[in-house]
């Protein structure tokens, strides 16, 4: 079995997140996290606490399309040492809900991970949404990075 450093893994555990979306597999997704994460999720409610909220906040969110979600993360940065790392990205989520709406948006993403028995588990996650400050809407592109 070939060693992998840390950043190859918690870029594994952000790829099968990624997978895990266009399948609409939530079991993996809840999986990856720890049983205590802290979510600040970019939906409602603000705050969570636990893998049930993570669970009933997935099937809610994937439920509400009729057309994907898809999901593409970029801008990935990776780290950490021992048992403990991060990884930050921003993802591009689009579909179409089942009422008819169209979802193009732009999320940032914050996840600490703590290795537990071998396998990387989300502690915390937090996301937001960027938004104009003029007009209090969401950025629905991508802005450039400087």
């Amino acid at each position: 079995m070939a060693l992998t450093s840390i950043e190859d893994e918690l870029r594994r555990l952000i790829a099968d997140r990624v997978r895990a979306v266009a399948e609409q597999d939530s079991r993996t997704l809840v999986d990856a996290h720890h049983p205590e994460v802290v979510s600040y999720p970019v939906l409602p409610p603000v705050e969570t606490h636990g893998t049930e909220a993570v669970a009933d906040g997935l099937r809610t969110w994937l439920a509400s399309y009729a057309v994907g979600p898809e999901y593409e993360v970029h801008r990935l940065h990776v780290g950490g040492a021992d048992d403990i790392g991060y990884c930050a990205f921003r993802y591009h989520v689009s579909g179409r809900l089942h009422d008819g709406g169209e979802v193009d948006m732009w999320v940032r993403s914050t996840l600490v991970c703590r290795r537990v028995d071998g396998a990387w588990r989300v502690v915390h996650q937090h996301e937001s949404v960027p938004f104009d400050p003029a007009t209090g809407a969401a950025l629905v592109s991508e802005a450039p990075v400087d």
